[in-house]
């Protein structure tokens, strides 16, 4: 152990000590011969008054992306070749094999991905292999061994494509079948995705305007037009470019990991990068088939305007006077599932002096129709109305507090660098008071007596 982590064991209930800003402090001294022991008060100051570090990746998807590009970006940026390998390795597959190698696009030296999969003989159980449902693949994922979070992210880029499809075939979500995103080197490209994003533990995923490319495919559907219908679908909402190049620039897996990833899209880098990628396609052209990622860090203490994230949402309304009240808690459920941020009931009066409740839901503008769908098959309303708003959040950020009952999550919000509120999460004390056989109120008071021992 290295002198200055053996210094700070003891100290590591200050969460700021274990910080990588605060870790980088200590480097600094010792580099420059100082005696760190006698300036922990000073960095520590530096530390908790807001200077920790905002870790951001940044896709600039100038060129486009799709699944194999991004999985050659991140390794290219430094993701762990054999970490990686692991992880895929917990998906019950072993009939591909993942071929990773430096090549040149354009005179851009990257990492190109390829996935493999070899031909065995058909048998049962591989009939179908190229054409799995929704239903499938989210059982594949569950009984995984893969992390919570890596299932989590794996599960909404591939219910973003269910959505779509669901749209455009006119489908239930439950029951659309995939066929090239069905087929095992596309659930690589996806899980890989999520693996990597778990990896980095990334405070924001900040894209570019998105460049879809012209002309046409050929897929299992036929001859379709560029960007495809499933692309067209997954990036409602979202900024894009066309005709930089004549093919087909961005996949349905690259529109998938944008729309289930983004936290806001912008053209402008005011971040310090630390490190880039390049991940290669397989298309040659005069504009090199590139997608570069940047990895860096904004001080959140020095980059204020970042603790207030705003952005543009939707608010889709109805009013119903006609429904089983019993209903609404499905409705909810399924608006919630569906992506929605926010859903809320209003009880009103209507004409003739009915009384009605006001569903409200609030969601990204792409997501609109995904809920406009959920309320026209699980309500009785006969018609929606809908109106952009303005949204401004406080940066959030979630610490762990340790109590004699376990571990609960709490939810610090910042402005201006500096912590102004904190939210228990219920549903940890929840679960913590009914394994311990004791009142919620036990819980809360164990956080309080927690919180005043770490001072």
């Amino acid at each position: 152990m290295l002198g200055h982590e053996r210094h700070i064991s003891h100290l590591s209930t200050r969460n700021f000590q274990t910080s990588p800003t605060f870790l980088r402090h200590i480097r600094r001294y010792e580099e420059n011969g100082l005696d760190f022991k006698n300036s922990f008060d000073h960095i520590s100051h530096e530390c908790s008054e807001g200077n920790d570090l905002m870790k951001i990746l940044y896709y600039d998807c100038f060129a486009g992306i799709s699944g194999d590009m991004n999985l050659g970006a991140m390794l290219d940026l430094g993701i762990d070749q054999k970490y990686l390998l692991k992880e895929l390795g917990k998906l019950p597959f072993d009939s591909y094999q993942l071929k990773i190698y430096k090549d040149k696009r354009g005179g851009i030296t990257g990492t190109k991905v390829d996935v493999e999969v070899s031909s065995p003989k058909k048998t049962s159980q591989q009939t179908g292999l190229n054409k799995r449902s929704f239903r499938d693949i989210t059982k594949i994922i569950k009984q995984s061994n893969l992390s919570a979070h890596v299932k989590k992210i794996s599960l909404d880029m591939f219910t973003c494509l269910a959505q779509a499809e669901a749209k455009i075939h006119g489908h239930k979500i439950e029951d659309v079948h995939f066929h090239e995103v069905g087929a095992i080197d596309s659930i690589v490209d996806i899980v890989g995705a999520a693996i990597c994003l778990d990896y980095l533990k990334v405070d924001k995923v900040i894209f570019s305007p998105i460049q879809v490319g012209s002309g046409i495919i050929n897929c299992s559907h036929g001859i379709l037009p560029v960007p495809a219908p499933a692309t067209a679908e997954i990036l409602q909402g979202i900024p894009i470019k066309t005709g930089l190049v004549p093919f087909e620039a961005t996949t349905p897996t690259g529109a998938a990991i944008i729309a289930a990833t983004a936290s806001s899209f912008t053209d402008k880098i005011d971040f310090t990068p630390q490190k880039i990628g390049y991940g290669l396609g397989s298309k040659d052209s005069t504009i090199p088939n590139v997608l570069r990622l940047f990895l860096g860090e904004i001080s959140t203490g020095a980059a204020k305007s970042d603790d207030l994230e705003t952005g543009e949402a939707v608010i889709i309304e109805c009013n119903i006077d006609d429904m089983n009240p019993e209903l609404y808690d499905t409705l909810m459920e399924r608006l919630f599932s569906a992506g929605a941020h926010d859903v809320f009931f209003t009880p009103i009066i209507m004409k003739k002096s009915r009384p009605a409740v006001t569903v409200s839901v609030l969601c990204d503008v792409g997501k609109q129709k995904a809920m406009e769908e959920v309320l026209w098959l699980n309500s009785s309303t006969f018609g929606l109305r809908s109106y952009k708003v303005a949204k401004s959040m406080l940066r959030r950020k979630m610490v762990k507090v340790k109590t004699k009952y376990g571990e609960i999550t709490i939810k610090n919000g910042y402005l201006k660098g500096r912590v102004i509120k904190s939210k228990t999460e219920y549903e940890d004390c929840k679960k913590l008071a009914k394994e311990n056989d004791v009142t919620i109120q036990d819980i809360y008071e164990s956080i309080r007596v927690a919180k005043r021992n770490k001072k």
